[in-house]
């Protein structure tokens, strides 16, 4: 990394590490000692050179679907999601309240709690990687209140073979997030964790959410919704082919404009103009629909989106069915190509820990719920998913092995020629 120049670190650092002559790494102690040291008309005149369209973050995009990117989040950005964290809040109140964090701090969830412990009464107690067990100790431990955790952390929790023993008993609110919320896991997480769950939908180039479940909704409108748009936010829901806005009720992108919006892709201009269009509207690849009370719901990814046939199969709908069955803790469903109808379904498949069931099991239960061009062609059982750091399950990475495992390397190059 020849760019790098300088690099802080917390907690003690590895053996030998600070005796090196040609490159030391300072502490974060000396960092802030080193503060001391700048005059104060050299900070004022720093503070009033700074804009508040300048970046001051640079987080990466996950990975989920292929390269990160880095999105360049400026003051601006990031003080208005803070203001409207709190608008969306009641936790911080008069009172300390205890916030649980598995997620890492170059997330942007992870980096928007601990941010917004700077302007409210919190305590964080973040994991430093993110592990079921230590997670639910750290809860139990620490009487934490709230927590925010990707689906894919609150299913290896309720799943955990010692969650009984360190049951949460003071979480009053789960927030999720980061990918789409089964039903069945905010149906285990009120009834076993005994807390309210909070839903939000954004991603790092809207600096985090853009839509939030308000407090007071019932959980049957939580369920079937990711909430309501940010107040001095723009949305819409366009059709992805002409762009043109699409009534209430039908599928279409979601965009939104304002406050929320990146600057930009770092170092990556062509990549910013296809997200972010030339009136300020950020395509999020997200498939929605919005009701006429502006709720807002997620159906899929734009790009997730299996054409099998000429007919649109969105995955999300097939996952949600196929956790619902009692032997199932998750599932991945996505597109593989196939010679003759161009896609078919893939589903892999995880699990309860000691359970059992048959491709043929599976089949079964699908035919009786759901139409019969969406029931998965291919089924395969795994013990885990290939994960970012962040705790989201990497697509991309499941379709390159299935390629593999079921040859069909032919097929794709045939399709992508």
């Amino acid at each position: 990394m020849p760019a790098l120049r300088y690099v802080c670190l917390m907690g003690m650092p590895p053996r030998g590490l600070l005796e090196q002559k040609e490159w030391r790494p300072s502490m974060f102690g000396e960092m802030v000692a080193s503060g001391a040291a700048v005059s104060k008309e050299a900070l004022r005149e720093r503070q009033a050179s700074v804009r508040p369209s300048d970046p001051t973050w640079i987080l990466y995009t996950s990975g989920t679907t292929g390269f990160p990117k880095g999105a360049m989040l400026t003051h601006y950005n990031i003080i208005n999601d803070l203001l409207m964290g709190l608008y969306r809040s009641d936790a911080l109140d008069e009172k300390d309240t205890r916030y649980c964090i598995p997620l890492p701090f170059f997330h942007i969830a992870g980096a928007g709690i601990a941010a917004g412990a700077i302007v409210g009464k919190m305590t964080l107690h973040p994991l430093l990687a993110f592990d079921p067990l230590k997670t639910l100790q750290v809860i139990k431990q620490e009487n934490c209140e709230y927590i925010f955790a990707v689906p894919t952390m609150l299913i290896a929790m309720l799943q955990h073979p010692e969650f009984e023993q360190y049951k949460p008993t003071t979480l009053k609110v789960v927030l999720s997030g980061g990918a789409p919320v089964p039903v069945a896991v905010m149906e285990q997480v009120k009834e076993r964790m005994n807390a309210d769950v909070a839903i939000t939908f954004g991603q790092t180039e809207s600096t985090g959410g853009v839509t939030y479940t308000p407090p007071g909704d019932s959980f049957e409108r939580k369920s079937a919704t990711v909430g309501i748009p940010h107040p001095h936010l723009d949305v819409k829901i366009i059709n992805p082919t002409t762009g043109e806005v699409v009534p209430c009720g039908e599928k279409g992108e979601f965009c939104c404009r304002g406050f929320a919006v990146m600057a930009g892709y770092y170092n990556m201009p062509d990549k910013t103009a296809q997200t972010i269009d030339a009136d300020g509207w950020l395509h999020t690849g997200d498939l929605a629909t919005m009701d006429e009370q502006g709720y807002v719901n997620i159906v899929g990814r734009l790009k997730e989106m299996v054409i099998r046939g000429g007919e649109n199969i969105f995955p999300r709908e097939v996952e949600d069915l196929l956790i619902r069955h009692p032997k199932i803790a998750d599932a991945q469903v996505l597109g593989v190509p196939d010679a003759f109808f161009g896609e078919e379904l893939l589903a892999v498949v995880l699990p309860k820990e000691g359970e059992e069931i048959s491709e043929q099991e599976l089949r079964d239960f699908c035919k009786e719920r759901i139409s019969h061009q969406k029931i998965p062609r291919y089924i395969q059982f795994v013990k885990s998913y290939p994960m970012t750091a962040s705790g989201k399950v990497q697509k991309f990475v499941l379709r390159e092995q299935a390629i593999e495992a079921l040859g069909l390397q032919q097929v794709a190059e045939t399709r992508t020629a």
